[in-house]
């Protein structure tokens, strides 16, 4: 197989693992921040249910609950088995979901609690102080964290071809045994990290933006 046509072919692949990348940041980010906010909840059910969730969520495989959320419909309710990518989004949103979680949650523990009381004394309501006072804060503090998570997400795109979506791994796996040769994976091992330092790059430049403390 020519060159060229092996990277036209990963590159089919890397946009399927791209969509899987996006979607799983648009949908669990904002996620994350409401299942650290049960998690910290008064209410002990609530609470408990959370932690649970997120125990599941972290001390599991992804690759399992991948499985778990494509094969499970159907050997545990008779029902038809979802679409393969909706499966695998809806796999990797609950499970970065719970990791995001944590991350928020660690970063709205660390605000002094006296920034809520000065919030009060000026007049702000919860809802404002949160917004407009902790939650800038709270961003700027865990960026790093979310910057590991997210790097780690664009690798942990290849754990779709559990389910047989056919991502840039999947596509140079198939390649590679067609043709028998290493290079398919060498191709997708230079996407993979190009991917990668562009996301750090990005990443890098918020966090200078959000650095306004020097």
């Amino acid at each position: 197989m020519e060159f060229t046509v092996l990277v036209a072919k990963l590159a089919e692949g890397m946009w399927v693992s791209v969509e899987i990348f996006l979607l799983t940041l648009l949908f669990s980010l904002p996620l994350g921040l409401l299942v650290a906010l049960g998690r910290m909840s008064r209410n002990l059910i609530l609470k408990n249910v959370i932690k649970f969730y997120i125990s599941i969520m972290r001390g599991t495989p992804l690759i399992l609950q991948l499985m778990v959320v494509y094969f499970g419909p159907y050997f545990i309710f008779g029902l038809p088995t979802p679409n393969r990518f909706l499966a695998t989004i809806v796999g990797f949103v609950l499970n970065y979901a719970a990791y995001f979680a944590e991350i928020y949650r660690g970063g709205i523990e660390s605000i002094d609690v006296g920034q809520y009381e000065a919030a009060q004394v000026l007049g702000y309501s919860r809802s404002q102080t949160f917004i407009r006072i902790i939650m800038p804060q709270v961003i700027k503090r865990i960026l790093p964290a979310v910057t590991n998570e997210v790097i780690t997400l664009i690798k942990d795109t290849a754990l779709a071809f559990t389910i047989s979506v056919s991502e840039m791994f999947t596509v140079a796996k198939a390649i590679a045994s067609a043709q028998s040769s290493v290079l398919p994976f060498v191709a997708a091992g230079i996407f993979y990290y190009v991917f990668n330092f562009i996301v750090a790059t990005i990443m890098e430049w918020i966090e200078k933006k959000l650095d306004y403390f020097r």
